[in-house]
């Protein structure tokens, strides 16, 4: 029994080996930019529209709501990335009902790597919305001293992320091989099924703690740039009375 697709590999390119984690990534990402291609085509805005630009919209839809409730802002500029994790999550845990097909998200470099894009996104996510040096001072605020401490944060914070969804995706794995050995007819196929509905959840878990991570963020900047911005008022107020 495998526990990572790290583990398997299938061939090598000089010093590099080809593993099923990045087989089926890639393969992940075809799936994705053919599904994404088949709805897309002849999307109409009236008249009779077509089931797959429903499926579609019911999809883009719900990721819009879940963004707007909660990061509580315009959900335009952040459904790329946060929808993009969590198809991608989302497709990977439910292409596992194929035999043979080996989760990416079992694998600790590719939470990692998700987990890393999210750590990226948070602050090009605040610079876009508040510009390179506010964003960067707030990292200052309240004290200079407190830039170690909220660096760490930002890392320690990716590593949960990461080390959460590959323990969740690789226990699962475990289990449905444990009752395979067990009750290899009834039972597997029950856990099977639990297992997809534990994969899209933890897809949309994970989509969720990115925007909570970015939406914190920018927040926090907004909060102590403008709570800056206020004290300096308020001196310039008082130099002003003074004068």
């Amino acid at each position: 029994m495998t526990l990572t697709p790290d583990d398997i590999i299938y061939f090598t390119v000089g010093p590099f080996a080809i593993s099923a984690t990045l087989v089926f990534t890639w393969l992940t990402m075809a799936v994705l930019v053919i599904l994404s291609w088949l709805a897309t085509r002849g999307l109409r805005v009236s008249g009779t529209v077509a089931r797959k630009q429903h499926v579609a919209e019911v999809v883009v839809e719900f990721l819009v709501n879940e963004i707007r409730s909660t990061m509580q802002v315009d959900a335009r500029p952040y459904l790329p990335f946060v929808g993009t994790l969590f198809l991608f999550i989302a497709i990977s845990n439910v292409l596992s009902i194929f035999p043979g097909y080996q989760q990416p998200t079992g694998s600790l470099n590719t939470t990692a790597a998700l987990a890393i894009a999210v750590l990226l996104a948070v602050p090009a996510f605040g610079i876009a919305r508040v510009g390179f040096w506010r964003y960067l001072k707030s990292y200052l605020e309240p004290t200079p001293f407190m830039l170690p401490f909220t660096i760490l944060g930002e890392i320690t914070r990716t590593m949960a992320l990461a080390v959460r969804l590959f323990g969740n995706i690789m226990s699962g794995s475990v289990i449905v091989v444990i009752l395979l050995s067990i009750t290899p007819l009834f039972f597997p196929v029950i856990m099977q099924v639990f297992g997809l509905l534990i994969g899209i959840l933890q897809a949309y878990i994970f989509a969720v703690l990115a925007m909570v991570y970015i939406a914190s963020a920018t927040a926090e900047s907004d909060k102590r740039i403008d709570k800056h911005a206020v004290k300096a008022g308020s001196a310039a107020v008082e130099e002003g009375g003074n004068t």
